[in-house]
């Protein structure tokens, strides 16, 4: 759970970012975390969810 709650803060960070320096539209953000919602209500949700546990594993030198 700590690990979900780091990269949701540090995605909200990033779009933050890019919303004022890079020029991205807020209506293109919105469209991004209406995207989220509705990929974390479909089938593919647990194989994002093992590939980004994976990667997060992988780069921080603990395996499960």
């Amino acid at each position: 759970m700590t690990l979900s709650v780091s990269i949701v803060l540090l995605l909200l960070v990033i779009v933050v970012v890019l919303v004022r320096k890079a020029g991205l539209n807020l209506w293109h953000a919105l469209a991004c975390i209406l995207l989220g919602f509705y990929l974390a209500g479909s089938s593919v949700a647990p194989a994002i969810s093992e590939v980004t546990g994976n990667i997060a594993a992988t780069l921080s030198g603990v395996h499960p």
